[in-house]
């Protein structure tokens, strides 16, 4: 009986240890989110690739030196209401609610602000944990970032290659041979046709099927001028 008291108290710091510790690790994004109003980040799997000895090939681009056709098709591609949202389109995931026949099974609605939040802090794959967790930071970044900041991180730390390449210029450079500043319409869609799984899709080698999604993407981006009005520098 005279060793209860010590033990339960031992017990008792290490789950408040553990709870300081996950509560820290909780708060670590926001804390670093303002940094990167200057500082330009890395992404989860790029660290994931420098630990394994995988090769990263990066030249971060400032958004002013990407083609702004590329933006906008890359926003209407992605995220059409991306000008109008706050972190979170909650009418596209309404739609993409509708769209399912159970919870799980939704897909779609993801913003290019939510996929920053995934990319610089959270892990890849399904589940309710990383949407919780997900929802509240892609709302912070949104708020403390801006519009602007947010997609050009975006572009930078996206993956765009199936060897390493993340970021448009290291992207384009790989496909076209070419910066991402001089990209045209065709070949701007063809870098958005690949974003969701740029192992299996080639922009530069691309399949018929994927020639069909960008040709979509660039009539999608044609048809929408304003599309990127929020991250264009007023003269």
């Amino acid at each position: 009986m005279t060793s209860a008291g010590p033990r339960r108290g031992f017990f008792v710091r290490v789950l408040r240890i553990a709870a300081i510790f996950v509560l820290a690790m909780l708060l670590l994004p926001y804390a670093l989110t303002p940094l990167y109003r200057f500082v330009d980040p890395v992404s989860t799997l790029m660290v994931w690739r420098w630990l394994k000895g995988a090769p990263v090939e990066r030249t971060v681009v400032p958004l002013e030196r990407v083609a702004p056709i590329l933006v906008r098709t890359v926003i209407v591609s992605e995220d059409a209401r991306f000008c109008i949202h706050r972190g979170i389109d909650w009418q596209g995931l309404q739609e993409a609610y509708d769209d399912a026949d159970e919870l799980s099974e939704m897909r779609g609605g993801s913003t290019i602000t939510q996929q920053v939040a995934k990319n610089l802090f959270l892990w890849p794959g399904r589940s309710f944990v990383r949407k919780a967790l997900e929802f509240p930071l892609a709302m912070w970044i949104d708020l403390v970032l801006g519009k602007r900041r947010v997609l050009e991180i975006y572009l930078n730390i996206a993956e765009w290659g199936p060897g390493g390449q993340f970021g448009i210029e290291a992207g384009s450079r790989r496909a076209f041979n070419k910066s991402a500043a001089d990209l045209n319409a065709s070949q701007a869609a063809l870098m958005a046709a690949v974003l969701p799984n740029p192992i299996r899709r080639s922009a530069s080698q691309p399949r018929p099927a994927i020639r069909r999604v960008a040709n979509t993407r660039a009539a999608r981006a044609a048809a929408a001028p304003n599309a990127d009005r929020c991250v264009r520098v007023t003269p």
